[in-house]
């Protein structure tokens, strides 16, 4: 077996495998007791999250392009499979989003009545799975990756979620089953595509699939990772899975899993198949605007609160696919940008969602009311969510969605009548947005007490803790955009270049 790390420690392996081994540890415990579990699930992630940092602050140039941190294992040879890790700007920042929020999700599973060493050992295999799927830069290691994290979550949603969790659980292990399905025969299709066959990602980026081949991957990549984004209409899984799912494991679906369909549409429709990605772009324009649209007016629909911010999400992750569309710097960043600061901003909200449900044991918005006297430090973190998901000035939310529409505005490939149209309706999503938001709050948070919910404790320190360092961030990169944009620039540049360029070339 050949060993070829690029690199003195092989960081990224670290990172993957660290939570994936305590997690192999937890069944030794004795006992059924919470306190050993939650404290090896806790340390790892604290731990793994620390080594993120340290390889991505200490040993990550942000102003390269490059792949970095480059690990390369001949893993299985007879059937292809390298342990080929690396990352890049566009990875980087996903991988330690996806740290924060899971050692969150972890601190935030409290109390835990059953079943403890299986919550926490799922949580630790989540964690593993959802790392190499940024990491991975060999296909079939890459889709293993994108399988094993299904498990963990249809688990933790089915046996810990609401009344409804084994329909919510199912329905969402169909939809992304089936759409594994796609992306497997898509990626093989373009893994035989040239002179040789190769799963290695960058190899397969340089094949030149071209034709009805290109489109038909293309298309695949396209509805199988988004069910995950998710893209309308393969979204119907996600208020479900919301809705039922408690909130720790909202904070995941949120934070995570979401982002990961973001993640795989650059990675394989833009920056593998450029050609086709330019050709579809005002397919692609409205499917996001629709997106906007419609997650926003279904919102407003909801009587529940979680599913009203599940929905929420369906259209604030529009913006996404308005922001691919652009083909431009502006547009790209955009997207990274909009998937960092809604990843803090959602399972900030599903978490402070999680707090008052704990107190109140309801999520219907018109069985509650007057929340904001008996739960005033709730009320102060629920609002500032729900102003940055409205895209306040001064928070993350607001930059993010701006810089998607400076990217559309410039997009010189759609007429100037198209791009005025876009824009106008994108933003019908920005002026829906604080309708369902500020009327869900003056509804749970203020109007007639109800009596059966006048004498709730308010948040302790823990809970305090958790969404202050989820919403600190969205409010410093609001300030400071360059917190975030600097280390996924000369990323996003380059593959804004590579796609141009395919413009000039058509």
């Amino acid at each position: 077996m050949g060993l070829a790390v690029h690199v003195p420690f092989p960081w990224l392996s670290a990172i993957v495998l660290l939570p994936l081994l305590a997690a192999l540890t937890l069944p030794l415990l004795p006992g059924d007791r919470v306190s050993g579990p939650r404290a090896i699930a806790l340390s790892t992630l604290t731990a793994d999250f620390v080594l993120m940092l340290l390889a991505f602050g200490r040993h990550f140039a942000a102003d390269s392009s490059a792949l970095q941190l480059v690990e390369h294992i001949s893993w299985i040879p007879a059937i292809g499979l390298q342990w080929s890790l690396a990352a890049d700007g566009i990875a980087a920042p996903l991988v330690v989003l996806s740290g924060l929020v899971t050692l969150l999700a972890a601190l935030a599973s409290w109390p835990l009545d059953r079943k403890p060493r299986l919550y926490y050992g799922l949580l630790l295999v989540q964690a593993s799975a959802q790392a190499l799927v940024f990491l991975s830069q060999d296909f079939l290691l890459f889709f293993l990756a994108w399988e094993l994290e299904l498990v963990p979550v249809y688990l933790l949603i089915s046996i810990w979620g609401g009344p409804r969790r084994q329909y919510a659980a199912t329905k969402f292990i169909l939809y992304t089953a089936l759409a594994s399905l796609l992306i497997l025969l898509s990626g093989l299709a373009l893994a035989f595509t040239g002179e040789s066959f190769s799963l290695d990602l960058t190899t397969m980026a340089s094949h030149t699939a071209q034709g009805s081949v290109a489109l038909l991957c293309y298309l695949g990549f396209l509805v199988g990772f988004g069910v995950k984004l998710p893209m309308f209409p393969l979204h119907t899984w996600l208020p479900d899975a919301h809705g039922e799912a408690s909130a720790p494991i909202s904070m995941l679906l949120a934070g995570v899993l979401l982002k990961m369909g973001g993640y795989a549409l650059l990675r394989f429709n833009v920056q593998m198949l450029p050609e086709v990605h330019t050709q579809l772009a005002p397919a692609l324009m409205i499917l996001g605007i629709v997106n906007i649209i419609y997650g926003a007016l279904n919102a407003l629909a909801q009587d529940n609160v979680k599913r009203r911010i599940a929905c929420s999400s369906i259209s604030h992750m529009g913006f996404v696919l308005v922001g691919m569309a652009a083909i431009n710097s502006l547009g790209f960043s955009g997207v990274m940008l909009q998937m960092i600061s809604h990843g803090l901003i959602a399972a900030a909200m599903f978490f402070v969602t999680g707090v008052f449900y704990g107190r109140t044991r309801t999520l219907s918005i018109p069985n509650m009311g007057g929340l904001a006297k008996a739960l005033p430090v709730t009320f102060a973190l629920f609002l500032t969510g729900s102003l940055a998901s409205l895209a306040l000035p001064g928070m993350s939310g607001f930059v993010s969605e701006i810089t998607v529409f400076l990217g559309v505005t410039s997009a010189d490939h759609f007429t100037t009548a198209f791009r005025i149209v876009a824009v106008l309706l994108a933003a019908v999503g920005l002026v829906l947005t604080p309708i369902y938001l500020l009327s869900m709050c003056r509804r749970v948070f203020f109007g007639p007490r109800i009596p059966a919910l006048a004498q709730v404790g308010d948040a302790n320190p823990r809970e305090l803790f958790i969404a202050l360092t989820l919403l600190v961030p969205t409010m410093a990169i609001g300030f400071w955009p360059q917190l975030a944009i600097h280390v996924y620039e000369a990323t996003t540049t380059a593959l804004a270049q590579t796609a141009a360029a395919t413009l000039v070339a058509a």
